[in-house]
């Protein structure tokens, strides 16, 4: 979980010194989330067939080839090679992203959300080496600013595979489910499924457009260092994985429901911050109020999801889901930089605003629905 870090915070950098017009400047980034929703149906139907284990090595191996090729892409001021493998980079996110799915499958139903919250507590290391990585070894190598960054990216994912020769595939018993396999049409159709869908495109699409936007903002128009802006980065990435420690608590303690809802109050408290964000703190502040909304209402909708499918049926399910997710991140992220050059970052906040009164509209009426029930 360290790759997509490392791209959020250099990608924008990389992206205004190589791209030739400067509202290209988030293109990296939005490669990276462009792979992410590319691969995610390949990612998940390559998993039924070959296994958890097998597929996540491939998704980290595409990764190791992607940064050495981002380290050559900057090295000989390609703008579109860079561009290319932060694509595959964003492809084994797509993997990664299949963790949680692994995690809910590893254990009974009434551990499902515990197991997704805890598996996300490798993004707090991933939010932090991610971006420590990326300053101390950008000038590693005599081949250009943050080559380095990318060469020891490439080391990560290595080490990753060996990891992953400890896992070991949960043999998931299709002939034990209950029920013949539904329809593709038939689940999504379900107001359970397309409520966390619609979790997952609000929670992502909004922390994708702020948070692509926060280096650019931050280092190239305001003038903040690099550090300052890493260290609002980083605290915003482990503030997204931090509140994993007690999300499921906290779904099981009080309703699933409530704790999404609570994710759509502090995602609007977080724009509000950011309408006025002028100092370093407003922008940290902010940041980090938009990693923990992003958190219940993520988390939550991932657990709604998982309700909403029969074992046979999951892969099929959970690949609509991402690819509709990341698609829509996709499109945030490549919307940020033309908003942000020609918008200003006010324009963002404002933007967001009503996704989130949709989203609490559609919460409050399942959850009044479901407590009839």
């Amino acid at each position: 979980m360290s790759g997509a870090p490392i791209l959020i915070l250099t990608g924008g950098i990389i992206g205004t010194e190589l791209a030739p017009y400067p509202s290209w400047a988030t293109l990296p980034i939005a490669s990276m989330v462009t792979g992410l929703a590319l691969f995610t149906m390949p990612a998940s139907f390559l998993m039924k067939k070959i296994g958890r284990r097998f597929g996540f090595m491939v998704g980290v191996g595409i990764a190791a080839l992607a940064s050495l090729v981002a380290a050559y892409a900057i090295m000989i001021h390609s703008f579109v090679l860079f561009c290319g493998a932060a694509l595959f980079i964003g492809g084994n996110i797509a993997f990664v992203q299949q963790y949680r799915f692994a995690a809910a499958e590893s254990v009974e139903s009434s551990h499902t959300a515990k197991a997704i919250s805890f598996v996300l507590l490798g993004g707090i290391a991933g939010g932090y080496l991610g971006p420590e990585l990326a300053k101390h070894t950008r000038n590693w190598l005599d081949y250009g600013e943050y080559t380095g960054s990318f060469v020891s990216l490439t080391g990560l994912y290595l080490f990753t595979v060996f990891l992953l020769f400890f896992l070991h595939d949960m043999q998931t018993e299709e002939s034990v489910a209950t029920g013949e396999e539904r329809t593709l049409t038939t689940i999504i159709k379900q107001p359970l499924y397309y409520t966390a869908v619609l979790a997952g495109v609000i929670s992502y699409g909004i922390m994708s457009l702020l948070m692509t936007a926060t280096p650019i903002n931050m280092h190239i128009l305001c003038g903040f260092s690099l550090e300052d802006t890493a260290w609002v980065i980083q605290s915003h990435v482990i503030a997204m994985y931090f509140p994993s420690l007690f999300t499921g608590y906290l779904v099981n303690r009080f309703g699933l429901f409530k704790v999404m809802i609570a994710g759509v109050a502090i995602l609007v408290v977080c724009l509000g911050v950011g309408l006025f964000a002028a100092e370093l703190l407003h922008y940290w502040l902010a940041l980090v109020l938009l990693g923990v909304g992003w958190n219940f209402l993520f988390v939550g909708g991932t657990i709604l999801l998982t309700q909403t499918y029969r074992s046979q049926e999951r892969f099929k399910a959970q690949a609509v889901n991402d690819f509709t997710i990341f698609g829509i991140q996709a499109i945030s992220s490549l919307s940020a930089g033309t908003l942000i050059y020609f918008g200003g970052w006010e324009l963002l906040n404002y933007l967001s605003m009503p996704l989130l009164v949709v989203m609490l509209i559609v919460l409050l009426t399942r959850q009044r629905i479901q407590n009839v029930l």
